[in-house]
């Protein structure tokens, strides 16, 4: 895998999406010393910033771009879990307990990452308290998060519902960082998209084509918009 590696050329207080990296939201001599931490990268598309099972030797912000979580199953299918976007910490758990990634982590479109050291994060958190319960809330949204997941596809009952709810929590976190304006970029296949969703590809198609038809959402494209929440929401429950 080719790394396009620099050193941060951007401040993290100057960051316009500081507020949304929960580890990112210290203050004062915090703030500074996190913001020597680590090294920023430039990824391209497709690289893998960990891997499942593999010893966890630093954590990662995504800063910029969206990132792929996925693991493995017994029979050697890959399933889609989450795609992380800029906000987003992964491997802070197994960071803290010194256990392995429990995912693997690629990129679907050029990224802008932050990679700590373990031993520079752990450092950090015990030298600060403050840090120490934002890396908390941190743990806590992952597991919230995780829990959505699950909550999604065993409720659902309809495959139309699972897709609407996962474009409907993307179109919320793009509006967290745009207004109230719910247009993100599509960066999976329509196979990927299926994955994440449980379906088949084929029906994935087919859904988006009538939620376009339905007035409930829009596509040009890669890029999605969100018209109308409320729509997708009573799909998705």
């Amino acid at each position: 895998m080719t790394l396009l590696q620099q050193h941060a050329n951007t401040s993290c207080n100057n960051c316009s999406d500081r507020s949304l990296r929960i580890l990112c939201d210290l203050s004062g001599p915090a703030r500074v010393d996190f913001e020597s931490l680590g090294m920023q990268m430039k990824l391209p598309k497709r690289s893998i910033i960990f891997q499942e099972d593999d010893v966890c030797d630093a954590a990662t912000i995504v800063c910029m771009g969206q990132v792929k979580l996925s693991c493995t199953s017994r029979e050697g299918k890959t399933h889609i879990l989450k795609i992380a976007v800029p906000g987003d910490l992964l491997g802070l758990g197994a960071a803290i307990s010194g256990t392995h990634f429990e995912v693997t982590a690629e990129t679907i479109e050029p990224c802008v990452v932050k990679k700590i050291r373990r031993s520079e994060l752990l450092a950090f958190l015990e030298k600060y308290g403050q840090a120490s319960m934002l890396a908390a809330k941190a743990l806590s949204e992952e597991y919230k998060s995780a829990f959505f997941d699950a909550r999604r596809l065993a409720l659902s009952g309809s495959t139309a519902g699972r897709l609407a709810g996962v474009l409907l929590e993307w179109g919320r976190a793009a509006a967290g960082c745009n207004g109230t304006d719910m247009r993100f970029t599509m960066a999976l296949t329509h196979e990927e998209l299926a994955n994440l969703a449980g379906t088949s590809r084929e029906t994935v198609t087919r859904a988006l084509g009538k939620f376009q038809k339905d007035g409930l959402i829009e596509i040009h494209g890669s890029s999605f918009r969100v018209i109308s929440a409320t729509g997708l929401e009573s799909l998705s429950t």
